[in-house]
């Protein structure tokens, strides 16, 4: 009798495993098997963390720095700096209530020696023959002097800027489109990553009048205006104002009135994200906002909080918010239109072996930012 039981026990509990075994495998299939350019480990890990596991990515993410992306010490850079298109030398750059006056160069952190093109701006693109955005490069602290980091210049008078939901990150049912629509491929000039997720993100999301994660008082807001302004800003509660297009937010400011949040120097401070922490020197991204209006986006490896803060300050930004970490989700891309209905994209330098150019060319998993010519 005992013998029975125990075998209609075990064939209960072997039954059950299968049954799970099989919803898994499922499961696991439809992450894969998603549309966009994701690789296999980014995908296993979202899936990880949204069947609440994430407790197994932050381990081997943990150890994966220790013992094989913890970026080295010391060393140049082969090749030395991106060329600068133009001469260092400075240039009479247009002038007018049309644009933004030219931001001056970046104060290089690491000065002996100083490379060539060191936080001089180069032309990025451009919209009516003025230029639009600029970009400089420049080594992220003294120690990790093997890698730098792209700063990105761009000129709200030029450009606009849209934010566009992924599939899967915010959630929700929002209608605006999850990749670059056919109504914008002869136009668009660059797109930028945006955001945590949201279970990790320590804030909301609202767009077009639709709230898909509540909006958290004092949270870092990546506010995108029904004109294509962006402004970064701590969110001060309430709803959204009617000339407001959306509101995505991540984490706390990183940087407000001109000054860097005293969490950025706080060790393990966990404002900056679960998974590794301020104190780990990873790839992450930011965007801030500079006195003039006009907007910084900072991407690049090698980075802490404390040294991702410090190159916002010296881009003039006075506000400033980090947004996604790790190779696979930050990125800055850059378009050209050889002919009509074709955009062919180009990640600006750091090269990241991780990201597709063509990412938000085709149904993306992540929420990003559009940037398209002021009309």
């Amino acid at each position: 009798m005992r013998s029975k039981t125990f075998r209609r026990v075990r064939s209960a509990i072997l039954a059950a495993l299968l049954v799970f075994a099989i919803l898994v495998g499922i499961s696991v299939g439809q992450a894969l098997a998603a549309p966009g350019t994701d690789s296999v480990a980014a995908r296993l890990a979202e899936w990880a963390r949204t069947h609440s596991l994430g407790w197994v990515v932050t381990g081997l993410e943990q150890a994966q720095y220790a013992f094989v992306t913890k970026p080295k010490t010391g060393g140049t850079i082969a090749g030395g700096l991106p060329k600068p298109k133009a001469t260092p030398t400075p240039t009479p750059t247009p002038t007018g209530p049309d644009i933004t006056p030219a931001p001056a160069s970046l104060v290089p952190i690491v000065s002996t020696p100083l490379l060539p093109g060191e936080g001089l701006w180069q032309d990025l693109y451009s919209v009516r023959g003025l230029p639009a955005a600029r970009a400089a490069f420049i080594r992220p602290d003294s120690i990790h002097t093997s890698y730098y980091v792209q700063v990105v210049w761009m000129d709200p008078k030029l450009v606009s800027f849209s934010l566009h939901p992924g599939y899967q990150v915010p959630g929700g049912t929002l209608t605006a489109p999850d990749q670059i629509p056919p109504t914008e491929i002869d136009s668009i000039l660059a797109t930028f990553n945006s955001g945590f997720q949201m279970r990790d993100a320590r804030g909301g999301f609202w767009q077009n009048g639709q709230t898909i994660v509540p909006l958290r008082t004092g949270a870092a807001s990546m506010v995108l205006s029904t004109t294509g302004q962006l402004a970064v800003e701590s969110w001060p509660g309430g709803v959204p104002g009617p000339g407001v297009a959306a509101v995505r937010q991540n984490l706390d400011l990183l940087i407000q009135n001109g000054v860097i949040s005293p969490a950025a120097s706080q060790a393990n401070a966990p404002a900056w994200g679960s998974t590794v922490g301020n104190a780990e020197y990873v790839w992450r991204s930011a965007v801030g906002v500079r006195a003039d209006g006009s907007i910084v986006s900072v991407v690049g490896p090698a980075m802490n909080i404390e040294s991702l803060a410090n190159i916002l300050l010296r881009a003039g930004a006075v506000n400033a918010m980090e947004l996604d970490i790790n190779p696979d989700w930050t990125n800055y891309i850059t378009y050209t239109h050889p002919s009509p209905g074709v955009a062919v994209p180009s990640v600006l330098p750091p090269p990241d072996p991780y990201i597709n150019p063509h990412r938000y060319l085709q149904p993306s998993s992540r929420d990003f930012v559009s940037v398209l010519p002021r009309s």
